[in-house]
């Protein structure tokens, strides 16, 4: 695991200008094969909760979830990790907001573009419907959350809007919340709610 952070920072630092020899050595090391390029952090906590959840090592396995921070940078990634650069297979998982970003990066890039598994809104939108906003609010509740929740949901700006979006809202609201809690919707899912983007990621690997 510390291989597989060590090897984040040092594609992060490859994508803004870095040396890509310590990019190089570690992909060696790890046997890195799969990158699985995400927009962001809260992204990269659901992914490594699900593959707790499921029993699977993806650094053992050489896949490297990579948060690229936000979708506009996945050309750069995509040309850094895919054939044009270390040769990793290329996946995703994205909002459908930003598919555009992601086929552009990885036709560029020389990669598969059915590859690109999107979310309806974004993940933490799936989770919740997958959830129920009750679920959800119940886990708020045993975070301490849950009187921050009520303050939130009394702002002229959400009376009236359903609860789903409040719910969704008021995870991005802090920071560092939604990936605590992209975490934390994971490890309550059942099974069989797994959102199907998530899933459809997980038997690509």
């Amino acid at each position: 695991m510390a291989d597989m952070r060590a090897f984040r920072d040092a594609v992060t630092s490859w994508a803004t200008g870095g040396p890509d020899r310590p990019v190089r050595e570690l992909a060696g090391r790890l046997g890195a094969r799969t990158a699985v390029l995400v927009e962001g952090l809260s992204d990269l906590a659901a992914v490594e909760a699900l593959a707790d959840r499921r029993g699977r090592d993806l650094a053992a396995e050489g896949v490297c979830v990579m948060p690229m921070g936000g979708a506009m940078s996945v050309a750069r990634y995509a040309g850094l990790l895919g054939p044009p650069g270390l040769g990793l297979r290329l996946t995703g998982l994205c909002d459908e907001g930003e598919r555009g970003f992601y086929e552009r990066g990885l036709t560029r890039a020389q990669a598969p573009l059915q590859d690109v598994y999107a979310c309806a809104a974004d993940l933490e939108d799936e989770l919740i419907r997958a959830l129920g906003t009750a679920e959800v609010e119940e886990i708020i509740r045993a975070e301490g959350d849950f009187r921050a929740w009520q303050t939130f949901q009394r702002q002229p700006a959400q009376l009236g809007r359903p609860r789903h979006q409040q719910v969704r809202r008021f995870l991005g609201t802090k920071k560092g919340r939604k990936i605590r809690y992209g975490r934390l919707l994971v490890e309550a899912l059942a099974p069989d709610r797994t959102p199907p983007p998530l899933d459809c990621l997980f038997a690509s690997l």
